[in-house]
């Protein structure tokens, strides 16, 4: 199943996926491992981001932050899997969008960040094909 998850983030989810590898090797001597065939980084940045087969989470934090952020991070890698070419249209852009132009919006509004289309679906997917606990 890994090999088919990797085959075909490859080849439907190239774009996504080149673009992870790049961000990647530029982040090469930070730490790695595998979840579920996705290359996970933990790297320096404030926020978290998945890329095709990879997935990039922040460093800083304790082990059950990080472990929810991968569930919900997993959830975008599966969004890719259907979507190909279309996922950084209509995932990785909003997701972006919401996450940085909007947080003004999601505080006056008591909105979560899991509650954009993006986010609710990329949680919904983790659960349905891997069941780890992601935020609600």
């Amino acid at each position: 199943m890994r090999t088919l998850y990797i085959l075909w983030q490859c080849l439907w989810g190239a774009v996504q996926s080149a673009l992870g590898a790049l961000l990647f090797l530029v982040n090469l001597r930070k730490k790695h491992y595998l979840h579920h065939g996705a290359v996970v980084t933990e790297w320096s940045c404030g926020g978290s981001v998945s890329l095709g087969e990879f997935i990039f989470i922040c460093e800083k934090g304790d082990t059950e932050h990080k472990s929810r952020l991968l569930a919900h991070e997993y959830g975008h890698t599966i969004q890719s899997l259907f979507l190909g070419p279309l996922y950084l249209v209509v995932v990785g852009l909003p997701s972006v969008i919401w996450a940085g132009a909007f947080g003004g919006y999601r505080a006056r509004k008591k909105r979560s960040y899991y509650s954009f289309y993006t986010e609710a679906w990329a949680n919904r997917l983790e659960k349905r094909f891997i069941g780890d606990d992601t935020p609600q």
